[in-house]
């Protein structure tokens, strides 16, 4: 009888990190391995609805939130990001979870055969090498990505640009791409209470882990960014990419995880009843992940702006992260006398929480969606063909906006001009961050109408839009191709396996 290989999984704790490796855990267990998949007690009782494979157990461990200094709780980074101190406190958290997942791994039986991680949980590294267990990357950020921060480590554009605004080019690709510094992904350079650069220390722990990998997996497929792939896979070797891996999602109602909590209407199926009355392609679609921290004036603009297109919309509204927000932009919303809610109903829906965004993008009355550019986020856009109205605002966001638009050509800009820099916050979120002013409901409106095709003909947007949809249509197929049997995808999982069973010789 063949062995059954078992994976051991271990995501950072975030939703970026999670749904990808649990949804790559799905596609591994349905071709006949055993996963494990190390979680949290709040966190496996968020994400256990993901797993529909008797292959697969989650084991929970404590989070050392107390010994970390942080509130009870805090066992996601979700929770903290808009705060670099608690944002520090929680990777000490995690690289504290390093002793128990040791413990874990000598008891488990049987023993993993290979162990999978995200980048960021370099303390994985030690524990690997004790069982003498192989060890694999997987990257949640695209090739394109991961290949132009690469070529920027290497360049001494930091010398040559003279301010924050003043552009330069990534070097050595294959398409012109410029970017600001204002643009690049930030992390503060304040010490920890302790009296070391946390974060510095953590990039320096990542690189370290990252060089002693067996090979990198990539939530991305090769037709997407053969350019990017090929490049990337010249500095690191053994590159697969096994992606998308939100397509292993059969049933798309219960995507990404998590509790729906729906307004007018107030279940999935209300929801999706209600895009089944919209024409085709009618539809805007927005949100901004599970990271993101919007002001009460920002969240206004956006408001207007979607109640200004004159599109339908489903407007996905996180759940409020101060007290004082969430009132201030309830009364907004909610307000008998001419509230928005009041102003768009029948045309527009807002959800509060959680949405099922997978199932919402794949409806076919879903014609647009204004996005944060997260990869998750953008790479279920592509896989649902649809174009996209791209608002960055922090981490590896700007690369994704410069690859929807100059690479993919599927996008149009709202026009934010540099990363949200949340080290002033103070916990206040109606804090607008220092080198972003609010985007205007205007442009929020504009950025819409060009990609719905609602403009006039003579600024020859229809035409323009038409060539977007049709391209964007184009990557949709390519993308399931790729996960099918023969796609590149279902090849590169694969030779992942084969290459598994070769370490294990």
């Amino acid at each position: 009888m063949a062995h059954q290989l078992h994976f051991l999984l271990v995501p950072l704790m975030s939703q970026s990190h999670i749904i990808p490796l649990t949804d790559f855990g799905n596609l591994l267990a349905r071709q006949g391995a055993f996963v494990s998949i190390v979680t949290t007690p709040l966190n496996d009782v968020t994400h256990k609805s993901s797993i529909r494979n008797h292959n697969i157990q989650t084991i929970p461990i404590e989070f050392p939130c107390r010994e970390a200094g942080l509130p009870e709780g805090c066992e996601n980074l979700d929770t903290v990001i808009n705060s670099p101190e608690l944002t520090r406190r929680f990777f000490r958290a995690s690289q504290m979870l390093e002793a128990p997942l040791e413990k874990l791994i000598g008891e488990l039986e049987p023993k993993p055969d290979c162990i999978i991680s995200t980048t960021a949980v370099s303390w994985i590294k030690k524990p690997a090498e004790k069982f003498n267990i192989p060890r694999y990357l997987f990257e949640t950020i695209s090739c394109f990505s991961l290949l132009c921060s690469h070529k920027l480590s290497l360049s001494s554009f930091q010398e040559d640009a003279v301010s924050d605004s003043e552009k330069f080019l990534v070097p050595d690709i294959p398409h012109r791409i410029e970017f600001t510094k204002a643009q690049l992904p930030k992390t503060t350079s304040s010490e920890d209470s302790s009296g070391g650069n946390n974060f510095e220390e953590i990039k320096d722990h990542v690189k370290q882990a990252r060089d002693s990998v067996k090979g990198i997996l990539v939530n991305s497929f090769h037709e997407l960014e053969h350019w990017y792939v090929e490049g990337y896979k010249r500095e690191n070797g053994k590159v697969w990419c096994i992606g998308p891996v939100s397509l292993c999602n059969t049933d798309t109602s219960f995507s990404g995880g998590g509790k729906n909590i729906i307004n007018k209407p107030s279940s999935v199926d209300d929801c999706l009843t209600w895009l089944d009355q919209m024409k085709p392609n009618s539809v805007i679609y927005a949100c901004f992940g599970s990271l993101c921290r919007i002001s009460a004036d920002q969240i206004k603009e956006i408001g207007l702006g979607l109640e200004a297109s004159n599109s339908p919309f489903i407007w996905v509204i996180r759940k409020y992260d101060q007290d004082s927000c969430a009132a201030e932009v309830e009364e907004w919303l909610a307000a008998e006398d001419g509230g928005f809610e009041e102003r768009v109903r029948g045309r527009g829906v807002v959800i509060r929480g959680w949405a099922p965004q997978v199932a919402i993008l794949s409806h076919r009355s879903v014609g647009g969606f204004v996005t944060h550019c997260g990869w998750n986020s953008t790479l279920e856009g592509v896989c649902a063909g649809v174009q996209m109205v791209t608002w960055p605002m922090f981490a590896e966001q700007f690369y994704n906006e410069k690859f929807i638009v100059d690479v993919l050509g599927i996008g149009v800009r709202v026009g934010v001009d540099g990363c949200l820099d949340y080290s002033n916050n103070n916990n206040n979120n109606n804090n607008n961050n220092n080198n972003n002013m609010v985007v205007t409901w205007d442009r929020v409106k504009n950025a819409i109408k060009k990609v719905m095709g609602t403009e006039s003909e003579e600024e020859g947007n229809i035409i323009i839009t038409k060539k977007r949809r049709e391209k964007a249509e184009e990557l949709a197929k390519m993308a399931r191709e790729a996960v099918e049997e023969g796609g590149s995808s279902f090849l590169n999982v694969s030779m992942f396996i084969g290459d598994v069973l070769h370490q294990l010789q």
